[in-house]
């Protein structure tokens, strides 16, 4: 177990290291950021010493061994657009993404499970087939449509929820929440199912899939055939089994969350951190988009590592052959 975990551990730090590479080296080619923070009257002499202040003509081996020296302790540089430390601006961006992430989650699995579990055990019925077409659209329709359908629906038509903004939030030390306010809870209805409708439908499938083959194994039929009810049949053996990879895709699947809200966060002008990046990569502020790809990677390498771990716990046959 020990081994194993150092193994991955290991990789993880090989995948953050690339990453890193990868990051530091594609922005330095979307333009340089001297143009963005001065203006046309600027001489070429205030220009040259503002490139020497940021420690742009130094040689890039250096610029990359200090980017990656700060970036392990959490310390991004300054922004360009905003004059204050990346880290700063992260921490006030974060609880609005997690915040939307977690309840985009949530949303996917409290509806993706039970209409899988459903169309899994009745696959001829008409709620069955409603729930596939749903899933279908959730598959084909790209994100930014679903939002604006949702937004003339619900804001435009019917008037029920808002279109943007975060609504009335609350500060709990550094944290800042909208779960604590009606309108917070209204704001966040809409961008979290846009952003969860897609991980909805990739769980209602693989639990429909799963449900499928679970049922026509030969512990389910004997349980059956111990006259076991329905009700325990189905929700205590036969989804239980279903639950392993459904568990491993929604660990991963959150990274994705995560990386994948700028879009939503756009379209309905969520104040987080996926706004927040194409703000910069409109202002060419390579400290926040390099940073910001940092902590996507860092998210999906971490989660990935648990992935692995419990997945070493769970299945024993992992275990054969190791140390």
């Amino acid at each position: 177990m020990f081994g194993f975990a150092i193994r991955r551990l290991f990789q993880a730090l090989i995948v953050m290291f690339v990453v890193a590479l990868l990051a530091f080296t594609m922005f330095r080619f979307v333009g340089d950021p001297v143009n963005q923070m001065v203006g046309v009257e600027t001489s070429i002499a205030e220009r040259e010493a503002l490139r020497q202040r940021l420690g742009l003509n130094d040689p890039m081996p250096v610029q990359f061994a200090r980017f990656v020296a700060g970036a392990v302790k959490f310390d991004f540089g300054t922004s360009y657009q905003f004059r204050q430390p990346v880290a700063d601006l992260f921490a006030k961006r974060l609880p609005a993404t997690l915040e939307l992430s977690f309840m985009s989650a949530l949303f996917a699995l409290l509806t993706g499970i039970p209409m899988g579990v459903y169309a899994g055990l009745n696959r001829e019925s008409w709620l069955s087939k409603i729930f596939l077409s749903v899933s279908l659209i959730g598959v084909s329709l790209p994100t930014f449509f679903i939002g604006i359908l949702l937004i003339f629906l619900f804001s435009v038509t019917l008037q029920w929820l808002p279109s943007f903004g975060r609504g009335e939030v609350v500060d709990l030390g550094w944290w800042s929440t909208g779960l604590l306010t009606v309108s917070g809870w209204k704001a966040i209805i809409l961008p979290a199912v846009t952003l969860g409708l897609y991980q909805m439908t990739l769980i209602m499938r693989l639990i429909r899939a799963e449900m499928l083959e679970v049922i026509r194994t030969d512990y389910i039929k004997f349980a059956r055939a111990r006259g076991l009810p329905d009700r325990i049949v189905n929700l205590r053996h036969a989804l239980k089994n279903t639950l392993v990879p459904v568990i491993t895709i929604t660990g991963l699947q959150l990274g994705a969350i995560i990386a994948f809200a700028t879009i939503t966060e756009t379209v309905f002008q969520w104040p987080g951190m996926g706004l927040m990046f194409l703000q910069a990569v409109q202002n060419v502020d390579i400290p926040i988009m390099s940073a910001y790809l940092l902590m996507t990677a860092f998210i999906f390498v971490t989660v990935n590592f648990i992935v692995d771990i419990l997945y070493y716990v769970i299945d024993p046959r992992l275990r054969i052959g190791r140390p």
